[in-house]
């Protein structure tokens, strides 16, 4: 599951020009799926934003009913206005934020803790009135090894952070192809 650096700029452009429509009320261009077939197809996506570095929104779609590309561009939407965490994006702060895109494989059971591959799976936490969800490049960034990334995921949950190792917990692990507009800078011109 991997995009053409092609596909990647277009949905880059896509997030971008979706989160511009918020202040200009301009339209997200239309894409011809003919020519880009895998943009139609139904993939979970995230798309995350951040300033200098420090998180600025994230919100995405584990399943979908629309195209990878609708999907992102309304994750996109979203990230910029309706992730709770932070107020919403304003016109002054849309020439500083850097856009990331995590495209999802479908989620599979995970049998053991010792399933996860810190950097390679994403996590899915189910438990009775409670889900989380972290990207794979989570403890990437954050330095955590498993334990510390099942801790995290367990707080993100509003369960206490040791609760993975009192029993096994319902968790579907996943992997994401995730690119950047960083990434992809240089690559023969804009996205």
């Amino acid at each position: 599951m991997k995009h053409s650096i092609e596909e990647r700029k277009i949905l880059l452009n896509a997030a971008r020009k979706s989160i511009e429509s918020i202040f200009t009320n301009e339209s997200v261009p239309q894409i011809d799926y003919e020519k880009y077939p895998e943009l139609q197809k139904r993939l979970g996506a995230f798309v995350t934003l951040t300033i200098n570095k420090q998180l600025r929104g994230c919100i995405g779609y584990i399943f979908t009913d629309k195209t990878l590309y609708d999907t992102v561009c309304d994750a996109a939407i979203s990230a910029a206005i309706n992730d709770p965490r932070f107020p919403p994006l304003t016109a002054g702060e849309l020439e500083k934020i850097s856009i990331e895109i995590s495209i999802l494989s479908e989620p599979f059971p995970m049998n053991s803790y010792d399933d996860i591959i810190v950097g390679k799976h994403g996590l899915i936490l189910e438990e009775p009135g409670r889900r989380a969800l972290l990207l794979p490049q989570v403890p990437i960034e954050h330095n955590l090894d498993r334990n510390q990334f099942l801790s995290a995921l367990c707080q993100k949950a509003g369960l206490y952070g040791d609760c993975w190792k009192q029993k096994q917990l319902k968790i579907n692990l996943f992997t994401a192809e995730v690119f950047s507009e960083e990434d992809l800078e240089g690559e023969n011109g804009n996205y």
